[in-house]
């Protein structure tokens, strides 16, 4: 195979008719045995994700391709999460009835095979005549998947099933017909050491069968998540082209085009309200429950839900550019990597089968030249088929996938986006977590926190006053004055006169007063006389890390106004969380010393020089982060801004607040949709449990064939229990896996003390 160049494209293919591990490497083998192509065929999401040189392969090529092996496809943007559904319900609804038809014929057949009672004359015949239709009928998916790979010289599990129902049966017609066993009583139909096999056959293909079944229904249920997260988008969209509302498919909406979202209805794309007030139910993208309210100028996320009025939006992104549709992708890549562990698992399933089947033929050969002389071909026989019937890599190849599945669809669900399988590796490792502190720990939005008024003022006045003049300007700490006298005290004054004074702060005449707010460059300039009282309030709140102004009419200053970054509602918790973990917070700034510790104090941060980096520059964040992984960190970095992006790059884990850039959550491992810290410490102990249910997933799989051929081999395992057994073990880790949908995220401690 050549390699794929530079310029070239991706395509997810959805497959069909895989039934293990082994088709997908059939499968997977022949995608790269096409000139420039690179693919991954995923068993458990029933997937493939191909890059590929469009100058020498186009997409048509690459799904007859997959056709040419027997199996279906189709591109991934041409399947629906309705079409998804139709097609795990009905495989689901076939293997039952073949499963109950099946059982129906085959336990008695069992039953009379095993009980010497129950058997009468000739009863082998009703034997054959029950079972015919089991191992052809109910057993034909295993005979069909290993015909179509023989053609393609490429043998599976199926390979080894069909064998040993093919084996059992043929042996049991020949000991009919041409053994002369009827002539003969006796349990199972021995005659002179011949017997009949027709209840192995039977019951290795029921118990397949049913471990089929129930497979089939555990892994629809280990994808619910990522089908509830595909149906989640809005279907059609309400425009509003030439003043009239004109109703359209969702996905043709254009960046700029202005759209109405009526109560109950889903935001069709990402865009900025023009008209209208409501509220959002953000609920199914972030994992918040709480309505967010937005008005003109909110910006608003496709997908979610609008609860009470009437909105007009303008987009701003849409199709593949929405947060949706980029979630959706990262989900999709993280379920389509493979764990170092899988990739093992997959080269052991690649050269498994032949080796079986070779260790089937040299046990049937020690068993006849070194067994028993009054049952040898019978014991030969037995341990041959039960070798064959045992030996499943379908476990193996579902350990990764079938967690990897569960795991980041349930940290969708939660508003945690998993980039990739090495992210779980990585955070098994973590010890430290640094985290930014604006918009980050703290809102990123200055907020009036008091107001300190002197003699012959009131809060009301001074507040009113201030937040008139403050009203006409754009800086953060005018805004917010501005923004809590309005909430307080409703109206505002009109300004006369307005001047903002650069660096110095702002002054306007209302009412025929000259109001002044600013710092004491701007009061010592316009000779205004600061009391004893403010001058320490001022200083007071400059040395808690707070930024203060001074207000000032009538010739001397009135009150001192306090303004702060203050931390999240929850990000004290958050931190309270990550040390119980034993991890180690760090606080990453730029702001003053002051500012940092008292933001560090409040949110539980110790406040020393180790814990609190202050005073560094956008450019050195990354510096920082490289500094503490010389000195044998595991870094995990915490960020929102396209300042943070090289940092979250450096940092051994990423973890972007969904609130903030794009550009800090392309660079990132881990993305929190809805920016609340405390899903920080869920993101890590998710990604931990995922990573351990993959190894016990794997390591189970392994253990389960080292001990179980071992067995069959040397005469310890009848086919009927090796038919149970294989089949319970790929159940078993669908199961194992399917554990971590039932994670308690709510409240928070508790899913850390249920999976500490």
């Amino acid at each position: 195979m050549s390699a794929v160049n530079a310029d070239t494209n991706q395509v997810d293919l959805s497959i069909t008719g895989m039934s293990c591990n082994a088709c997908a490497m059939s499968i997977e083998k022949g995608l790269l045995a096409l000139d420039s192509v690179e693919a991954t065929v995923n068993f458990a999401t029933e997937s493939a994700r191909i890059t590929f040189d469009p100058s020498v392969v186009d997409i048509s090529r690459l799904v007859s391709t997959v056709e040419s092996l027997g199996y279906g496809a189709r591109t991934l943007a041409e399947t629906t999460p309705d079409m998804l559904d139709a097609e795990v319900r009905e495989r689901v609804a076939s293997l039952k009835a073949r499963l109950t038809i099946s059982a129906g014929l085959g336990v008695p057949v069992a039953v009379v095979s095993m009980v010497t009672a129950l058997q009468f004359k000739n009863w082998q015949w009703f034997a054959l005549m029950f079972s015919a239709p089991v191992v052809t009928w109910g057993a034909w998916p295993f005979h069909r998947a290993a015909l179509m790979n023989a053609r393609h010289r490429n043998t599976t599990m199926d390979t080894l099933i069909s064998l040993g129902v093919f084996a059992a049966t043929a042996w049991s017609v020949w000991a009919l017909v041409w053994g002369d066993v009827t002539a003969h009583s006796g349990m199972s139909g021995m005659s002179g050491g011949i017997h009949v096999y027709f209840e192995v056959a039977v019951a290795v293909t029921i118990f397949l069968l049913a471990g089929r079944y129930f497979e089939a229904r555990a892994k629809r249920r280990a994808g619910d998540a990522l089908r509830a997260l595909l149906a989640l988008g809005a279907r059609t969209a309400t425009v509003l082209r030439d003043g009239e509302e004109v109703v359209i498919d969702a996905a043709l909406i254009k960046v700029g085009e202005r759209f109405v979202v009526r109560p109950g209805e889903i935001i069709a794309a990402d865009g900025i309200v023009e008209e209208g007030e409501s509220s959002i139910d953000a609920s199914m993208l972030t994992g918040e429950s709480v309505p967010v309210d937005v008005r003109s100028g909110s910006k608003v996320t496709g997908t979610t839900v609008n609860l009470s009025g009437r909105l007009i939006v303008k987009a701003r992104r849409v199709g593949a550019d929405s947060t949706f549709a980029q979630m959706t992708k990262l989900v999709r890549d993280a379920q389509s990597t493979k764990a170092p562990v899988q990739k093992l698992a997959d080269r052991v399933s690649s050269v498994f089968v032949p080796t079986v089947i070779l260790l089937a033929l040299l046990t049937f050969l020690a068993w006849y030249f070194l067994g028993d002389d009054v049952d040898r071909v019978a014991d030969s026989f037995t341990a041959a088929v039960a070798v064959l019937i045992i030996a499943c890599p379908c476990a193996l190849g579902l350990a990764t996938p079938t967690a990897l599945m569960v795991g980041s669809g349930r940290a969708a669900q939660m508003g945690i986006v998993i980039k990739g399988v090495d992210v779980l590796q990585s955070t098994r490792r973590i010890d430290t977590v640094v985290f930014d502190k604006t918009g980050t720990v703290t809102t990123g939005v200055m907020q009036l926190v008091d107001v300190v008024v002197g003699v012959g003022a009131t809060r009301a006045e001074v507040l009113g006053l201030a937040g008139a003049v403050e009203h006409a300007s754009e800086h953060p700490v005018a805004k917010a004055i501005a923004s809590a006298a309005k909430a307080e005290l409703g109206q505002l004054e009109s300004v006369q006169q307005f001047e903002s004074v650069a660096g110095m702060g702002t002054s306007g005449v209302i009412d025929g007063k000259r109001v002044l707010v600013g710092g004491e460059a701007l009061m010592n300039s316009r000779t205004v006389i600061i009391s004893a009282t403010l001058r320490s309030a001022l200083q007071e709140a400059r040395n808690g890390g707070n930024t203060a102004v001074l207000v000032a009419y009538d010739g001397s200053a009135k009150a001192v106004c306090v303004v702060a970054d203050r931390p999240k509602q929850n990000s004290a918790a958050a931190i309270a969380e990550l040390r119980n973990l034993g991890l180690r917070p760090v606080l990453l700034t730029g702001d003053n010393r002051a500012t940092a510790e008292a933001v560090a104090e409040q949110v539980g941060i110790e406040t020393d020089d180790q814990h609190v980096i202050a005073g560094v520059l956008p450019a050195e964040k990354v510096r920082v982060v490289a500094d503490l992984q010389e000195r044998g960190y595991a870094v995990a970095m915490v960020g929102d801004g396209v300042n943070d992006a090289a940092a979250l790059a450096q940092a051994d884990v990423g973890i972007a607040m969904g609130t903030g850039t794009d550009v800090a959550m392309n660079a990132s491992d881990l993305t929190i949709v809805s920016g609340d810290l405390r899903l920080v410490s869920d993101a890590i102990l998710l990604s931990r449990a995922t990573l351990r249910t993959i190894s016990a997933n794997v390591f189970w799989a392994f253990a389960y064939n080292i001990a179980a051929i071992p067995l069959a081999a040397l005469g310890y395992m009848n086919p009927m229990w090796a038919g149970l057994a294989m089949a319970f073990s790929s159940v078993f880790v669908v199961s194992n896996s399917l554990r971590l949908r039932t994670a308690k995220l709510t409240p928070h401690t508790a899913f850390v003390h249920a999976t500490r």
